[in-house]
């Protein structure tokens, strides 16, 4: 089996303030699949989305209790194409309402930054050179 898209689902407060928040990051916007209780932000063409669901849009997918943004369940993490793109992306969203919740790490071969957007999901931002990867991986 081989999978062709992925799609992450979390949960927001304000669907307008999500979506302008990641326009201003510079991800485009699926209209498709975005309305007043939800935004399709595309991560990359036609493989990466993470639909923002409008809290009570969301509570109606599952049976569960969701993270409120004041804890961690999971750990986003998305690759960019050069190391500056990093800090840029982090300092971005810090400049927009989101907030800075580690530091920066940098192994070398790999380059990590992270920030939480403002609905307190955490996203860690990085960049690896796999000429650069260690014999001990």
């Amino acid at each position: 089996m081989k999978i062709n898209q992925i799609y992450i689902n979390l949960p927001v407060k304000d669907v307008q303030k999500t979506r302008a928040f990641w326009t201003k990051l510079g991800f485009s916007i699926n209209e498709q699949f975005s309305d007043d209780k939800a935004v399709c932000v595309v991560m990359k063409e036609d493989h990466i989305y993470t639909m923002f669901l409008k809290e009570d849009f969301f509570q109606t997918f599952t049976n569960r209790p969701f993270a409120k943004g004041d804890t961690t369940q999971v750990l986003l993490a998305i690759g960019v194409e050069r190391r500056e793109e990093v800090d840029e992306m982090v300092n971005t969203a810090i400049e927009n309402g989101g907030s800075k919740y580690s530091e920066p790490m940098d192994h070398g071969w790999m380059y990590q930054n992270a920030f939480a957007d403002i609905d307190g999901h955490q996203w860690e931002v990085m960049h690896a050179d796999p000429s650069q990867f260690p014999d001990n991986i």
